[in-house]
């Protein structure tokens, strides 16, 4: 769709409707291993698994809770087909054409920090691997600059830089590299499992881990009671839902680009309830496999692949967690904080410079390393914020709006989305109020339980969808004519 005559501080090229669209199943299913093949996404998954108690139990909180997703993301990415925007230009039908600036840059905001947490994943796994070699290890011990150690310094650099190449030649370059990479992590990851496997004398759902040390090393996964017990299961699939709600916003980033509807809903079919459940399986096994064959319960790639015997091995198990990691940080948090930070200002910046911001900001916080202190309870608190501001925009486009967008007024500062003055006064009450019961109450104060902070996300999602539909209906915006789509 071509936009006639928008406002210079609403539009570029980059926020423009996609023109190009070519983005196959394919393309789409490999959004997702890009995003899931993670260093944190595999220790997530390995402990979630162990923390079913069995497969069964694993079939049901890990399957179900991969069909809620499926579910959510075909509602955004629907969204994103048939609109041709980015998550911060829908937004704007929902929170005003200015206030859509406040949701894309909270977004923004837990994109540039996970983007350097990631970043510093990717480049621990490489510096695991260079340690083996003696000199090595005497240079990352004797040598410090910026709080860590010289060789940690030049990995993270050097990963760093490394995606700089990646997004700077746009989108259809994302599209190539994660057609590239999710297949080849997937290899990666099943040779490990099945030589794992063959060493443990065969492969094996029971762990035989003593549960002390099983809650122990799974603490961070933020799952509890005891492993196998329905509130247990009841919070591995909350977890697991949780986990992706940062996609559930700017997914239709993504799949703005697909050829149609049907290429959305069998890519998000391939790479989400299978991919997730098979992702959860073999990183599952591969830990049981590595406990048997070392005695000890490594739930992080790296570490096991510290233990081989081969630096051959080892060197091809630190590229695939390097370039998994890298895949989820362009999915998740670049594409995302480029268009976020390019929306805000248009004409200044566009796309390519948004990411070059993000990574600068990224790069600016690696001397401080907030992501390995108490800063992530912080980020976490800021990144539930998302719950209200996806159920607004969902309710806003399938309740309010019927699926009917008028695009070209989302272009438009004093179109239909104007509302007050550009904002939407009935989002940002519900977006307040969501995020009471999702972040402040549960983060900063002891006045609600503790188990509620397992299901702040949907609280938000429930509490800010559910307020703005109430205020949509007693305050109606004033409705115009132009063509929709």
């Amino acid at each position: 769709m071509e936009i006639r005559n928008p406002s210079p501080g609403l539009y570029n090229e980059d926020l423009a409707p996609a023109k190009e669209r070519n983005w196959g199943a394919f393309s789409i299913f490999n959004v997702w291993t890009s995003d899931v093949h993670s260093l944190w996404g595999y220790y997530l998954a390995a402990s979630l698994f162990l923390l079913c108690g069995s497969f069964t139990n694993f079939l049901i909180a890990i399957g179900l809770g991969s069909l809620v997703i499926f579910f959510l993301m075909n509602l955004i990415g629907y969204a994103g087909e048939k609109t041709g925007v980015p998550y911060p230009v829908l937004a704007r039908a929902s929170f005003g054409v200015w206030g859509a600036n406040l949701a894309a840059l909270v977004r923004a905001i837990v994109a540039c920090f996970w983007y350097g947490a990631q970043t510093a994943a990717a480049s621990g796994a490489v510096v695991a691997l260079l340690i083996r070699s003696d000199s090595m290890l005497e240079f990352h011990k004797g040598t410090q600059f910026l709080g860590h150690s010289g060789l940690e310094v030049i990995c993270y650099v050097g990963i760093w830089a490394l995606q700089l190449l990646i997004i700077q030649r746009g989108m259809e370059t994302v599209r190539k590299f994660q057609d590239w990479a999710g297949p080849a992590v997937w290899i990666a990851m099943l040779v490990l499992a099945i030589g794992l496997c063959v060493k443990a004398g065969g492969f094996s759902f029971d762990h035989g881990i003593p549960q002390e040390v099983l809650l122990a090393k799974t603490k961070d996964a933020g799952v509890s009671g005891e492993p196998g017990s329905f509130w247990a299961l009841m919070a591995v699939a909350a977890t697991w839902i949780t986990y992706f709600a940062a996609l559930y916003l700017n997914f239709c980033d993504f799949s703005r680009y697909a050829r149609n509807k049907d290429a959305v809903k069998k890519g998000n079919i391939w790479g989400l309830p299978i991919n997730l459940i098979a992702f959860s399986l073999v990183a599952g096994i591969t830990t049981i496999a590595a406990f048997k064959v070392y005695g000890e319960v490594l739930l992080h790639p790296e570490q096991i692949s510290a233990k081989f015997d081969s630096w051959v091995l080892a060197l091809i198990a630190a590229l695939t967690f390097a370039v998994a990691t890298l895949g989820i940080n362009v999915v998740a948090n670049f594409v995302s904080a480029a268009f976020d930070i390019s929306n805000a200002f248009p004409r200044q910046i566009n796309f390519k410079t948004g990411g070059y911001i993000a990574a600068a900001i990224a790069l600016a916080l690696y001397p401080f390393a907030p992501w390995e202190g108490n800063a992530a309870h912080f980020v976490n608190a800021i990144g539930a914020t998302m719950g209200p501001l996806l159920g607004i925009i969902l309710v806003d486009y399938y309740l309010v709006a019927k699926c009917n967008i008028n695009v070209a007024a989302l272009y438009q500062e004093h179109g239909e989305y104007r509302y007050e003055g550009g904002w939407n006064v009935n989002a940002l009450v519900a977006a307040g109020v969501g995020s009471v019961f999702s972040t402040f109450l549960p983060n900063f104060t002891s006045l609600l339980p503790a188990w509620w902070n397992t299901y702040g996300w949907f609280f938000g999602v429930a509490i800010g969808g559910g307020v703005y539909l109430v205020m949509a209906t007693l305050r109606p915006r004033n409705a115009v004519a132009p063509a929709r789509v």
